[in-house]
């Protein structure tokens, strides 16, 4: 069984780090919030202070909300981990901090594996998230038996910070996805399409992707509830923006999407689920934003 600390039990990192607990390996966690470190002590996973449990540690896995953290933390990592370690962050973060933080681990003798994540909060905790790797492949290979334990479905793609783009790539289509929705749900609605009805065409049509079906389980019944919210949404476009410019690539869809959620913001929806930018469009074209009751 392997040694591995975790750093961020967040709303992703706890059941993540749980799965590593339940399949029999020695885990301690550690979290700058004392909320989640309660929860993850709760769930019988051990705290420890990072630098100490680091040092002991033959993998360190991360999950951070954005570069200054996971800066910070690599530096921990390599000023504390013995030559050799592998080091998995799953943060969604730039390329410019995931390649600053590949360079102290590398001078250190740190294996530095990028491993993104595709999926939620729910998925994770169900052990079906789709996973992203990049990085050293001795460092992939070393950690693939643990990696199985969150999903079914792993790609390695390459030696350096491929995943972290592979992951703005999905995210980008994630919420293209949702300002399509938007805008045709829109224009249903404003024509006389009751709302229940275009959810379940839309599932069983050629348009019903594995996304749409899921957002239409709770959506169809106008729940906004957060799986990942419109401000998480938000700093995950200015990651993609920020991609498209230094490579010269032109997103203008990408960039109206930004800011149909930044007008969600506006409107008070900031910590609903990032789908509400459904509403932001129905305000546009002048509809409530709550249904009126079925006869």
């Amino acid at each position: 069984m392997s040694s591995i600390h975790f750093i961020g039990v967040g709303k992703m990192g706890l059941p993540m780090a749980l799965h590593f607990l339940r399949a029999g390996h020695n885990v301690s966690v550690s979290d700058t919030g004392a909320e989640s470190l309660a929860l993850a002590r709760s769930q019988g996973l051990a705290a420890a202070e990072a630098t100490g449990a680091v040092a002991q540690a033959e993998f360190v896995f991360s999950s951070l909300p954005a570069d200054d953290a996971l800066c910070a933390v690599a530096a921990v990592v390599a000023a504390s981990a013995r030559p050799g370690t592998v080091y998995v962050d799953t943060s969604t973060v730039s390329l410019a901090a995931s390649a600053q933080a590949a360079a102290v681990c590398e001078a250190a003798g740190v294996l530095y594996l990028r491993t993104t994540v595709s999926g939620n909060n729910l998925m994770a905790q169900a052990a079906q998230l789709t996973v992203m790797a990049s990085g050293p492949r001795a460092a992939y290979d070393a950690a693939l038996p643990l990696l199985s334990l969150w999903g079914p479905n792993r790609f390695y793609l390459g030696d350096a910070e491929q995943a972290r783009l592979m992951k703005l790539v999905v995210n980008l289509l994630i919420a293209q996805t949702s300002a399509m929705l938007a805008e045709g749900l829109a224009l249903g609605r404003k024509g006389g399409l009751d709302w229940q009805d275009m959810w379940q065409v839309l599932g069983a049509s050629a348009v019903g992707s594995p996304i749409l079906k899921a957002k239409s389980v709770q959506l169809s019944q106008r729940d906004f509830t957060p799986t990942f919210t419109v401000l998480q949404m938000l700093k995950d476009l200015d990651l993609i923006l920020t991609a498209g410019q230094a490579v010269h690539v032109p997103l203008p869809q990408t960039a109206m999407t930004q800011q149909l959620l930044q007008a969600a913001v506006a409107q008070g929806d900031a910590l609903d689920d990032y789908a509400a930018i459904i509403k932001a469009v129905e305000r546009s074209a002048g509809l409530p934003t709550q249904l009126e009751p079925t006869p």
